[in-house]
């Protein structure tokens, strides 16, 4: 029996192709380069800054940037993100917050289950990724236990393998329309390269380009790298 002769599998058929094409369209509205710019905030709208640590030196670099620049200042909440039992990571994010102290917002540090160990085997990694995708959607998603923070408004990481993660969570979400609303909690991303990495991009580079509003790298032979050549070389930021 040809599909054509049997109605069922023709409706079936057509309501696969009409979901297949919208879900083409509604990905590609996604892309960096269509979303509208951010809506003007008014002073004194609370804002919420979500920073990605890696253990050891993307931690390290994260700090360094940090305390360089007047990001935080800026942001009423900050929520750190760190992999379940990186308690060096933690550590740096109290010791940071103590150093700008309480005048300048509040703040949590949450964990998440780590997307691949190190020396972890291929096989049981796309698991270990599930997981770790499952606490970064409930991540993002507020909860009554923090409702004052809401959906992030800027996503901030420079690379680890989490934080893919985490931006490919956020995409998840917006592409379902869960977001917040009226400019607030929209989730633009930023990735800045590890300044160890000088003549091309990290994996975790490679696939976020494809993805997040903003590529910063730190140096300048890598300014125009990745997909769309859509690097910015900013200087060194650490």
């Amino acid at each position: 029996m040809t599909l054509l002769n049997n109605p069922v599998l023709a409706i079936l058929a057509t309501f696969a192709l009409f979901a297949l094409q919208f879900a083409t369209l509604r990905l590609l509205s996604l892309a960096p380069h269509r979303r509208p710019p951010p809506t003007p905030r008014k002073r004194g709208t609370p804002a919420h800054l979500l920073i990605v640590l890696g253990s050891g030196g993307h931690t390290a670099e994260m700090i360094s940037m940090l305390r360089r620049g007047t990001t935080c200042n800026k942001f009423t909440h900050r929520t750190w993100l760190v992999s379940s039992c990186d308690n060096f990571s933690a550590a740096f994010a109290k010791e940071f917050e103590q150093e700008i102290g309480e005048k300048n917002g509040t703040y949590r540090v949450v964990q998440v289950r780590r997307a691949r160990k190190i020396h972890q085997s291929l096989f049981s990694a796309p698991w270990s990724c599930l997981l770790c995708l499952w606490d970064c959607l409930r991540l993002l998603v507020p909860s009554s236990a923090a409702a004052e923070y809401g959906y992030p408004d800027l996503i901030l990481t420079n690379g680890p393998a989490t934080a893919t993660i985490l931006v490919f969570a956020s995409v998840l979400l917006r592409f379902l329309g869960l977001q917040g609303k009226d400019g607030k909690g929209e989730m633009r991303t930023i990735y800045v390269e590890s300044w160890a990495r000088v003549k091309k991009l990290s994996l975790s580079g490679r696939l976020l380009c494809w993805v997040v509003d903003r590529v910063l790298v730190q140096w300048e032979q890598l300014q125009g790298a990745g997909v769309g050549g859509r690097a910015e070389f900013k200087g060194v930021l650490v």
